[in-house]
């Protein structure tokens, strides 16, 4: 500190330092020598044990009486199982495993889950999975997997009649070639992401596999309206249809399937490649013809999907409806939706998915909870921003058997809302919050419960 006896040379002037008798700059950090008289320069005041660049401690806030009475919430850490431990060992080193043996398809697929999140798939560990008595495999990410190792799984696995791959960009005219050889049996297939398949190979494939009964597709761009036209008349006994992601979908496809009218009973044309390929009209002839035999529809990613689809194809032709999926659709409103649930003499829904509907709200809440709350286990309605505080109470009231909810971004949820829920809805296992402020970090919690997107949670 200077000294009353020694006044602070103005800055900018030079000084010698008593020190090394060098001459510096006068600045607001330099330090008078101590003993006095003088000034040191700002290497000899560091080297006497003094930084004139330190800045002064700040002062230690005083808690208040609140925040000491206030606990600090937690999370409950439960070790894992036995079996949960083992499969993320087998995962962590599946290419040392010879046999993963007779462990159950429960825990064999709990190992290709565990080994998709690193994508460590390869052709060679990938025959731990394979078996000529399969007849049913899922693999989340065949990323690693090429041509002739997807050809191989074919070959290993020749009574397979239900196949899932996820992430198949690999996946070629050469594998759909030996599939349609060396899987006769196959009556359902399930593909994520099969860009590379020419529509001629799709077409030798349906005509080689005349017994099939799901095809389920995402993200195929060559697929076109001849590829429908041959698959609707080589698999007469189609049951399950998903065209999502789909780059050529139109309304000419809509016509390729109504022969499907009566047997088809998973119909999903979500997100197409384009903004409004698919026509109010054509939807709602579509459902005159396909509604009666639906269990499934997803329409979501559809700007045509209106109040009038509802109206004039869901509720007067698709009665059988349990699951009904009609996320993103921005031109459904609220009076529209209410009136549709408040009207509609069907069963109950099991599944409902509106999410991303932001003229949805209250009215329209309230009318779906009394047409199927008391049947509904998963409920989706992310982004219903405007859904007043008195029609989310009610959800916990009409709808006991939730298992999955999804309610961010609905400003009025609250912590009284999810302790309903916990306390209500006996089956339920995850609800989302994402999004939603008034959550805090006093959230309650229920073991066996997961709750997303609590913003004030601690981290761990």
């Amino acid at each position: 500190m200077w000294k009353s006896d020694l006044p602070k040379p103005p800055v900018g002037s030079f000084e010698n330092c008593v020190r090394c008798q060098k001459q510096f700059t006068v600045t607001k950090y330099t330090l008078a020598a101590n003993p006095p008289p003088g000034f040191l320069c700002h290497p000899c005041a560091k080297s006497s044990g003094s930084d004139p660049f330190k800045k002064p401690a700040a002062p230690k806030k005083r808690k208040t009486a609140s925040d000491k009475r206030n606990l600090a919430s937690y999370e409950e850490r439960r070790l894992p199982s036995l079996a949960t431990i083992c499969i993320e060992v087998i995962s962590k080193h599946i290419d040392d495993v010879d046999a993963l043996g007779d462990i159950g398809s429960m825990n064999i697929d709990e190992i290709t889950k565990a080994m998709a999140k690193n994508r460590s798939l390869n052709e060679e560990n990938a025959r731990l999975f394979y078996s000529r008595e399969n007849e049913r495999l899922t693999l989340y990410d065949v990323t690693n997997l090429a041509p002739q190792a997807l050809c191989t799984l074919a070959y290993l696995n020749p009574g397979l009649a239900d196949l899932r791959l996820d992430f198949c960009g690999h996946m070629d005219d050469t594998v759909a070639s030996a599939w349609g050889a060396s899987l006769p049996n196959l009556k359902r297939v399930e593909l994520l992401g099969p860009f590379l398949v020419r529509a001629d190979a799709w077409q030798t494939f349906f005509r080689g596999h005349p017994g099939l009964e799901g095809f389920l597709i995402t993200q195929s761009p060559r697929f076109d309206i001849e590829c429908m036209r041959v698959l609707v008349e080589s698999c007469p006994n189609l049951r399950e249809l998903r065209l999502k992601e789909l780059g050529k979908l139109s309304d000419d496809f809509l016509q390729e399937i109504k022969p499907l009218a009566g047997k088809l009973t998973h119909l999903d044309l979500s997100y197409p490649g384009t903004i409004d390929p698919l026509s109010e009209a054509a939807l709602i002839d579509l459902l005159i013809h396909l509604g009666p035999s639906l269990e499934h529809l997803d329409l979501s990613g559809n700007e045509n999907v209106t109040d009038a689809v509802l109206f004039r194809g869901v509720k007067p032709h698709a009665h059988a409806l349990r699951s009904l999926v009609l996320a993103n659709t921005p031109n459904l409103t609220d009076a529209g939706v209410a009136e549709f649930f408040g009207t509609w003499q069907a069963a109950r829904l099991s599944t409902i998915n509106m999410s991303r509907n932001q003229l949805l709200a209250g009215a329209a809440l309230k009318a779906l909870l009394g047409h199927s709350g008391s049947e509904l286990t998963h409920l989706d309605i992310n982004g219903w921003k405007d859904t007043d505080e008195d029609a989310l109470k009610m959800i916990p009231k009409a709808a006991p058997h939730l298992m999955k909810l999804d309610v961010g971004f609905c400003r009025s949820v609250d912590d009284f809302l999810v302790k309903n829920l916990l306390k209500r809805c006996a089956k339920i296992q995850e609800i989302k919050v994402w999004g939603c402020q008034r959550i805090t970090e006093h959230c309650p919690r229920k073991r066996g419960v997961n709750i997303m997107g609590i913003e004030m949670a601690p981290i761990y």
